[in-house]
């Protein structure tokens, strides 16, 4: 099952590295991971994704939470959430007809064209793994994609419930 994992830590050298740390020496798999200084530059939020079954998370969180560098240890997937990814593709759009079907899947999508060349457009897409999935395989049916890049899932916990020290 996927989880997402939200870890409150000190922005320090070498943090990042010992809760990455946790994962390897336990052979368990990061999907993706997005990490950025808080509003107070001294913390970092971590949004880790993973697999795996409740015992496993509850491994892996009790372990992360050991760490020095952590404040704390959060599994957004036990409540309501909303999470969000970002990403860029970039497609090859030689004739008219193709510039067209891309710019109408692009708007279907809501996605955005930010870069357009006379071989190719960028566009940039938000949405939830899942979307971004279904875009890119649509994409792909009417266009050669020439490259692509995601951010990885951020996400925070809805209502009153929050990530603090």
């Amino acid at each position: 099952m996927k989880r997402i994992i939200s870890v409150l830590m000190e922005n320090a050298p070498g943090a990042l590295s010992r809760i990455v740390g946790v994962f390897s020496q336990r052979g368990y798999n990061v999907d993706s991971l997005c990490v950025a200084p808080t509003d107070d530059e001294s913390l970092s939020r971590l949004t880790i994704i993973t697999h795996g079954d409740d015992k496993v998370i509850e491994q892996i969180t009790k372990q992360v939470n050991k760490l020095i560098d952590v404040l704390k240890v959060v599994d957004l997937t036990e409540g309501t959430h909303i999470e969000r990814e970002l990403m860029l593709i970039k497609v090859a759009t030689r004739t008219e007809s193709v510039r067209a079907e891309v710019k109408r899947n692009a708007d279907i999508f809501r996605a955005r064209i930010v870069d357009v060349n006379v071989n190719n457009y960028t566009i940039e897409i938000t949405g939830t793994s899942d979307k971004l999935d279904a875009f890119a395989t649509t994409m792909g049916q009417c266009a050669e994609i020439i490259e692509s890049s995601r951010t990885g899932v951020c996400g925070l916990a809805r209502g009153d419930r929050a990530l603090r020290p």
